[in-house]
């Protein structure tokens, strides 16, 4: 085959494909629209579509709140979970962890720090 058949090929097949995703996208516009006779999605039967929380998403916000000086309360959520190291804890209990790293706060946002703009009270 010449090249010059080989890129009207790849230019049909293109056009095709532009095809394809043109009516999807119709079709998911189609569905998107409220209509009288839809009821609305409850929201527990959107939860199990959620994507899992992995290791390295938990992993980054510890490190982010060790490095913010609660490494302490870092080893202590670890050991509420019952692992000594991240790598020990079940990854069904990551949300459950991560919902309870981000009750230790942000140092920058505690009413206690100068570098808000105001004296210490």
């Amino acid at each position: 085959m010449s090249k010059v058949k080989l890129l009207l090929d790849v230019i049909e097949d293109l056009r095709s494909l532009a095809d394809s995703i043109q009516a999807v996208a119709d079709a998911m516009c189609q569905s998107d629209a409220p209509t009288e006779e839809t009821a609305p999605i409850p929201q527990a039967a959107l939860e199990p579509t959620q994507t899992p929380i992995t290791l390295e998403e938990v992993r980054s916000v510890l490190a982010d709140k060790s490095h913010d000086g609660k490494t302490e309360a870092v080893r202590a959520l670890l050991q509420k979970y019952g692992a000594p190291k991240l790598s020990g804890i079940d990854p069904k209990h990551y949300k459950a962890l991560l919902a309870d790293a981000e009750k230790l706060g942000d140092p920058k946002k505690s009413p206690n720090f100068l570098g808000r703009g105001g004296a210490a009270e």
